[in-house]
């Protein structure tokens, strides 16, 4: 038996693909016609919503956990990298680093809890908490460094994953940012992604 690459193994051919690429496409319309980052949020808030309204779409390949740490797997950049759209696996008790963003940044919630814990800094560089939230199914937030950008968020599920899809006003994982300290202390990264494949959004011979 000949072994299939990951690269070419089909990743969406038991999901409705085709609800996300309509996201897609609204999503790049809606960047083409305002760049104000408050009508960015408000009408990408209804875009997202619509979409995590129905699990039927996400492929399997993009909701699998790691044993050890969360995982960010990219189902769409932008080619202009106006925006990158991610699937956010966590499994149990796992939690993201307190960390910012520097673009704006919308979350849904399309299987299980997120706490989302959130924090200001003050004027010498401190962390303060600044409340927090669970964020359940069908849930939409916002993030930027204009509203709040500094948060860590963990699974609200003890027993089994959480999947939340994020979309970024950037290729997320290519911007460099910071994760940080209770201290406020800063250190920088850049997370890349988990994927070994990406969707195929642009085939419709299967009419998905």
């Amino acid at each position: 038996m000949n072994a299939v690459s990951a690269i070419e193994r089909p990743v969406d051919s038991r999901t409705d693909i085709g609800r996300l690429r309509g996201f897609v496409t609204a999503f790049a319309d809606l960047l083409a016609a305002t760049r104000d980052e408050g009508a960015i949020l408000e009408s990408g808030r209804a875009l997202l919503g619509r979409l995590i309204a129905k699990d039927d779409w996400l492929p399997e390949e993009f909701t699998r956990p790691h044993p050890d740490r969360y995982q960010q797997y990219l189902l769409h950049c932008d080619s202009r990298e106006r925006f990158s759209v991610v699937s956010f696996v966590w499994g149990p008790g796992q939690s993201t680093p307190i960390h910012d963003h520097t673009v704006w940044g919308l979350v849904g919630v399309l299987r299980g809890v997120e706490k989302v814990e959130r924090f200001r800094q003050s004027p010498d560089g401190r962390l303060i908490p600044h409340g927090e939230q669970y964020l359940r199914e069908g849930e939409v937030d916002a993030v930027s460094p204009r509203i709040g950008d500094i948060h860590r968020v963990t699974n609200g599920l003890a027993d089994r994953p959480s999947i939340s899809i994020h979309v970024y006003g950037a290729n997320i994982g290519a911007v460099e940012r910071a994760t940080y300290a209770p201290d406020g202390t800063p250190k920088t990264f850049i997370s890349g992604y988990a994927n070994g494949v990406i969707p195929n959004l642009w085939d419709r011979s299967r009419n998905a």
